[in-house]
């Protein structure tokens, strides 16, 4: 079945960048939020990101006009019964998931490809919860989705070949370096990165150096664009918490265990650049 017509379920920062980046490539675009201010937010982000491309040169205002054109949006995730690609990107919990995922089975063809755009939970339990898991697999898009290249394409053991070839492709079309991973917990990119991130916190917490030196150490020392804490601030300490412990909680391996300080951070409302302090104070910029 040829892709024409992409679904994706939430407009928050993932979603309504997956949203951008489709209508972009041609696709026609339909996103639902739980609400209409949600939904609102989320399109005002899309047309806040292609004008900054617009100024930037990257696009033209007649190239913009085109994608925005492309993008309708709704509050019923019926609505996306006739995509041929449905992405998922809603908060980080197997049960909402599930619960999306129920939704999707029972109102879109059988023919639809389902993905989820989980950074660490299970693609093959998300699956069985539907009556095709064989045409279920994870897109795993990287934040900010219409920047960073790369694209993880996860497959479960149930997987059809043509659903991963298919994933691939999307991935190649709107414009990505694709990988393809067997459903691991935490893929590729997770499973080499949070133990790392712990590692620098360990040894901040010991007294190593301050998370000053431990950054510009990583950055000028390995060519990293940016150093672990300033990373953690982009992602969000509350988002790289919950991907911690999901892979923890599936293979108890202590190397993905947070040190208390991570929870406490989080306690406190100090969740990195969106709220302005993290391990580093944005206060000010």
């Amino acid at each position: 079945m040829e892709i024409k017509r992409v679904g994706v379920v939430g407009c928050g920062l993932m979603g309504s960048g997956i949203a951008e980046i489709s209508a972009r490539a041609g696709y026609d675009v339909f996103v639902t939020e739980v609400t209409e201010d949600l939904l609102k937010k989320g399109l005002a982000r899309i047309e806040s990101s292609t004008q900054k491309a617009v100024d930037r040169g990257k696009s033209t205002s007649e190239e913009r006009s085109a994608t925005l054109s492309r993008i309708k949006g709704s509050t019923k995730l019926e609505d996306l019964k006739d995509c041929h690609l449905v992405i998922e990107a809603v908060i980080e919990q197997m049960d909402e998931k599930k619960r999306v995922f129920g939704i999707l089975d029972s109102n879109c063809p059988p023919e639809t490809i389902l993905a989820s755009n989980t950074s660490s939970l299970s693609i093959t339990e998300i699956a069985a919860a539907t009556t095709r898991p064989d045409r279920v697999l994870g897109l795993h898009f990287f934040s900010p989705v219409p920047v960073m290249r790369l694209l993880e394409v996860v497959k479960t053991i149930m997987a059809s070949d043509d659903v991963v070839e298919a994933g691939v492709a999307y991935g190649q079309a709107v414009g990505k370096e694709t990988v393809v991973c067997k459903d691991a917990p935490g893929f590729i990119v997770n499973q080499l990165y949070l133990p790392y991130t712990l590692v620098a916190l360990r040894q901040w917490e010991r007294g190593l150096a301050t998370i000053e030196d431990i950054d510009k150490a990583m950055t000028l020392g390995l060519n990293y664009p940016m150093g672990p804490f300033t990373l953690m601030d982009f992602v969000g300490l509350d988002i790289h918490y919950n991907a911690c412990m999901a892979i923890y909680e599936e293979t108890r391996d202590p190397a993905y265990f947070p040190p208390p300080v991570l929870k406490k951070m989080i306690q406190a409302g100090h969740l990195g650049r969106k709220t302005a302090k993290g391990f580093y104070d944005y206060s000010s910029k």
